[in-house]
This record gives structure tokens, sequence and C-alpha cells, in this order.
């Protein structure tokens, strides 16, 4: 019997087919893999059509839908959904405009409440949560690891949640302050922000050993909001779609695509790619690190070997192990599990993973600090375009990456107001870089615990935070 897209596997072959709702409880697969869609679907260019005028609420149920299966009633699902981009600010919930006159069109991703692309996922993963455990019953404990974005994301998703407490890790002095205090902040009983004395990685090297301690996830009902979790994909998807479509109607004919994201942990990135084979109008997706570049490096190389971690002027990519990487890798090697448990073991033990052949639906480049500061400058100055660390690098590398033939869109992952000291480095002027909500942060008293990342430290911190 053929398995459908609403079933889920593990990239690693080691458990039965789950259904949607199981999986994004699970989070983590249980044999220390990713979860999959068992089948991708492909849209049917008549279903395109019919998807470019729909809203982007109407769109996002649609390219739902196929992947959730009946594991939610339609009718459930379209209020979750609507319930998730009713928190945002502008309608449009992701709107798409030209740069300028610099030939690129720019996604911005940062019109929900903690003013970064992740809410996109997290608003709806935090109301899908609580819809699952609303019908089975129990509790939810959350652990999730960030470089700086994900973590207020998951909080705001989760915030006030009966049933629910959330655990997030970040380096300590290695999140811009304003990211911390989205975080440390929020004064909800049920959140609990540890700041771990080391980087990124270390948290989330910590997250996998917690997750694959299976009579502690077991006893403690782990759940995972980091982009390991299916449903942080899922929602990422339909923004494909809709950028593609909304470039398409700005210039008034049916070009292809080439979407530049700039990224540390593969998770955005991967979703273009899963939308890429549903059959969004993606000729090419165009991947961006920092000097933290193992991806760019990959792509460039087909050796994926990890190095030191660079603080950046774009924290959320100072990242050296992308976790969603092994989903991306499962397809790269012809969906055989097993050789994706071979190479990932291999990797955590220092060898590199090694690929030969190129993938022709990536490019990949690294915009540096210099670069990320001039075009910083040089989109102000010339378009009147604010831009944010992230997304300078992004554009960075979209300049030198035209390819012919399509029109390039650069993801806008996060408003400049989170990152005002790039901002005045950039333009000599902080004070360009502000939005009231984070202004309002300013004088809040922190509430976070710093600890060493490792193991029975972090489960000791939870198991006392839980009882209490």
């Amino acid at each position: 019997m053929e398995m459908t897209s609403s079933q889920y596997i593990s990239t690693r072959g080691g458990i039965e087919p789950v259904n949607f709702a199981d999986a994004v409880m699970m989070g983590l697969a249980t044999d220390g893999g990713l979860l999959v869609p068992a089948r991708i679907p492909k849209v049917s260019q008549a279903t395109l059509e019919v998807w470019k005028t729909l809203s982007y609420p109407e769109l996002a149920l649609e390219v739902m839908k196929p992947f959730v299966g009946d594991a939610i009633p339609a009718d459930e699902l379209k209020a979750l959904v609507d319930a998730s981009y009713a928190t945002f600010d502008t309608k449009e919930v992701v709107p798409v405009k030209p740069m300028g006159d610099s030939g690129l069109f720019v996604a911005e991703l940062y019109h929900g409440p903690t003013l970064a692309f992740k809410d996109v996922a997290l608003q709806f993963l935090g109301n899908l949560f609580a819809a699952i455990l609303k019908r089975r019953g129990g509790r939810l404990n959350i652990l999730g690891a960030t470089s700086g974005d994900t973590g207020s994301a998951a909080i705001h998703g989760v915030r006030g949640k009966d049933g629910i407490e959330i655990f997030i890790m970040y380096p300590e002095g290695r999140v811009s302050p304003l990211q911390e205090r989205q975080m440390a902040t929020v004064p909800d009983p049920n959140v609990h922000c540890i700041a771990i004395e080391g980087t990124f990685d270390d948290g989330q090297r910590v997250l996998k050993e917690i997750f694959n301690d299976l009579p502690f996830k077991s006893s403690m009902h782990l759940g995972a909001v980091n982009s390991v979790n299916w449903a942080r994909i899922l929602a990422q998807v339909v923004y494909y779609f809709w950028g593609s479509f909304r470039v398409q109607e700005a210039l008034g004919k049916e070009i292809p695509l080439q979407v530049c994201v700039p990224t540390g942990n593969f998770g955005d990135i991967f979703a273009g790619y899963v939308a890429q084979k549903m059959g969004a109008p993606v000729k090419r997706l165009l991947l961006a690190t920092n000097e933290n570049d193992i991806l760019s490096r990959f792509f460039n190389t087909g050796v994926y070997t990890r190095g030191d971690v660079h603080p950046t002027l774009s924290p959320s990519m100072d990242i050296q192990v992308a976790s969603n990487f092994e989903r991306y890798l499962y397809y790269r090697v012809g969906e055989d599990a097993a050789k994706v448990k071979a190479l990932m073991e291999a990797f955590k033990q220092g060898t590199p993973i090694c690929l030969e052949g190129q993938d022709t639906d990536f490019a990949a480049g690294r915009g540096d600090t210099a670069m990320t500061l001039a075009t910083i400058k040089k989109y102000w100055e010339f378009y009147q375009v604010l831009l944010d660390p992230h997304g300078a690098v992004g554009v960075a590398v979209a300049e030198a990456n035209p390819l012919e033939g399509t029109a390039t869109l650069c993801l806008e992952t996060a408003h400049p107001g989170k990152f005002p000291a790039a901002i005045g480095q950039a333009l000599g002027d902080e004070s360009l870089a502000t939005h009231p909500a984070l202004e309002a942060l300013k004088e809040l008293p922190l509430r976070k615990t710093i600890l060493k990342p490792e193991l029975p430290v972090i489960e000791a911190f939870m198991t006392q935070e839980v009882k209490a």
C-alpha cells in the first residue's frame, strides 16, 4: 500500500509511519532522525492558477491540507490557520515589494508579534500544540535552542497556554540585547529562559542529546519548537508559493523565480525545496551564509564539514551544524535512510560528509561583515529600503549571483529595529532602527537562568521547574 503525504517517516528509517498530529508531538524522531512526509504531493498547473487568487490564510490552508490529512478536521485546521495569521500587523501577512529599481524583490517576513520570520511558523505551531492537547489531554514541555529569533517567536506562540511549559536555551552574550529582551522579559510563569555558557551549536547539541534520552523525553512529555519539528517547515512552505505569485503579479508575466534565503540552520531554505518539489515556480534556491559558511561551502564543494563559530552582525546565522541539513541529505541520497544514518553517525564522530555531483536546484554564496554593512548602506541611500543584517547578507549574495531568465526574490527575515547596533555601524545612526514594540522592552527586568550546556544540568533544571 502506497504511503501518503500525511504520513511521516524518519530520515534514519527507524520508526513506523505516524500521522501529522503524532509527528508534531514527536518533534525529533525517536530514532534520532528527522521526520519527513512519506511522499511530497505534486500540485497541478490548474491548482496553481487557483492558488494565485487566494489570500495568505486561504493559501496556507490549501498548502497544508495534503500534509495534515484527516489528523485534524478541515474546519478546525482553517480556524487554527486564521487565528495564527490574525496576529500579524498587515492583512497581507507577508508583503512582497520591489526594492526600488534594483531589479530585486523583497518578502517582508517580519510582521508577526516578535518581528521575525519565525512567527510565520510558530504562531501556527503554538495553536496547533494547544489544539492537539485539548483533544488528547495531558501536558507538554517544550524544549528549544535558539540563535536569536526562534526563542522569542516560540515563547510568544505558547505563552500563557494551558498545559504547556516552554524552556528556551540561547547562548549567553551571543544574541542581540533586543533579541534577549524579547525572550527573557516575558512574565508568564510557563516561560523559562536558559542562557547557556557556550554557542548556539552547544545548545543544539544538548537539545538533541535530551531528545535522544528516550526515558526522559517520555516522562517529561517533551515537544520541539525548533525547525526539527515538521510543522515549522510546513508553515514556511507557504510563503514560497505566495512570494512567487506576488512577484509574477507585479511583473505581469509567468516568470520563474530565484529565491535568495539567508540561512544558518537550513530550515527556511528546506521549506523552499519542498515548495519547489510541489511545483512552485522556483527555478533555483540561492543560499546565503555569513562567515559561518558550512552550508555555502557544501553547495560549492560537496563537502560538509564543521568549523569554528564566528560571532557576526547576523547572529541568527552564527551556526556551524545545520539541524535541517539531514532532511535535505535524505533526498539528496535518493531517500536511502540507511545511508543517511551512516553519514550522520560518522559526521557526529568528526568525519566530513562528501557528496559527488552538483544539485542544480541550489546555488550558494557568502556575505561577510563588510558586504553586509555595504549592502545596508547602499539600499538605504539609493532605494530607501532599510535591511536588517540577515536580509543584507541575502541581498549581497543575490546581487553577486543573478540567474538569467528569472526574477530574484530576497527573504527579509527580521525587522531592522531588532539590530540597532548593526544599523548604526552601517549608517552612523542607530535611531533609524526602531519599533515601538521593541522600545517598550528596554526597561523591563530580565528573567533568565545561566547554565552549562550539559545534559544532566539542563534535565535537572527542567525537572525542578516542572515540579514547581
